[in-house]
């Protein structure tokens, strides 16, 4: 793949001060606070972070399931995008559907987290992000005058914070953080980690079996984490390879229950077992759902396969 061009690969440019243009326009959806006929949930945009311009898109299911009356409360799903921490968008449609689909059938309040983008902010910039959106949904609980949608609808005592491919790394590192800061009456319950993204410099089986791969080619995989990574670090770094890291491995036992999947096909299978692997050894309550079958981001063009892990999903955070 001597003359392969990771960057055209992924449609952005390099620019000389180090930032990168972005040369493709993503179809994106707006939020719609009303209901609209058709559409099974409400969506609406709220600032997070008015410093570093961080917010969220808020979902909530239009039909409220109520018990004698009563509105029951929903858990309030926190979900990260993927993108390889450098592209996309909440506002996409391709997260902003399955944010949708997982507020009206799980049912849940969904926080999608429109984090920054690398490598204008380098990792652990959405880790940072993620932690501000947390403590912002505590401060809407605690406050009488606090969003609504979750103040008046949301399970403060059962969050999930989950995501694909690079947001699975983010849900998984900010869950690590969330440990060093007072959120109560916040509590999550577990992290749900579709594809997460993990690497490492020595190159795993499943890393040379796929160097070829349609969507993520090793070329392009090694760019991304070029452009996330803190300079002057390489892939064995605890946020690309926290399986390197003895510390941080000591902090995993401090996760709930967490739900991984992930398929053979994808050129970091080998990286996402091997996560599971430590995750077990620190006695973390795993749900592990390997496929033989099926690649990477699948569930973007395969529509059944979309169901299928939403209704896992959907088993885990019920």
């Amino acid at each position: 793949m001597s003359k392969f061009d990771p960057y055209q690969h992924l449609s952005i440019r390099p620019n000389p001060d180090g930032t990168i243009t972005r040369l493709t326009n993503f179809p994106s959806t707006e939020a719609n606070p009303d209901i609209i006929p058709g559409i099974p949930t409400v969506s609406k945009d709220v600032t997070v972070n008015e410093e570093t311009k961080v917010w969220a898109r808020i979902f909530r299911p239009n039909k409220l399931p109520s018990n004698d009356n009563t509105v029951v409360r929903l858990p309030i799903v926190f979900y990260f995008h993927g993108g390889g921490f450098t592209l996309f968008s909440v506002s996409n449609i391709t997260t902003h559907q399955p944010c949708s689909t997982i507020a009206s059938e799980t049912p849940a309040i969904v926080v999608a987290v429109e984090h920054r983008l690398a490598p204008e902010h380098r990792l652990p910039t959405q880790y940072e992000d993620a932690i501000d959106t947390i403590l912002w949904v505590k401060k809407q609980v605690l406050d009488p005058q606090g969003e609504r949608w979750l103040r008046d609808y949301g399970d403060f005592t059962r969050c999930y914070l989950g995501g694909r491919g690079s947001g699975g790394n983010i849900a998984f590192h900010a869950a690590i953080k969330a440990a060093d800061h007072d959120i109560k009456p916040l509590n999550i319950n577990g992290i749900f980690l579709n594809q997460p993204m993990f690497g490492g410099k020595e190159r795993l089986p499943s890393e040379l079996k796929y160097a070829t791969d349609q969507l993520i080619p090793l070329p392009v995989l090694d760019l991304l984490w070029e452009l996330a990574l803190p300079k002057a670090t390489d892939r064995d770094h605890r946020y690309c390879n926290p399986m390197q890291d003895a510390v941080y491995k000591s902090k995993v036992s401090s996760l709930g229950r967490c739900l991984v999947i992930s398929f053979d096909m994808d050129p970091m299978f080998d990286r996402v077992q091997a996560f599971v692997q430590m995750l077990v050894a620190e006695k973390v309550q795993v749900d592990a759902r390997f496929d033989i079958v099926g690649f990477h981001n699948i569930d973007i063009v395969d529509t059944q396969r979309a169901q299928a892990i939403l209704n896992i999903i959907k088993e885990f955070i019920i």
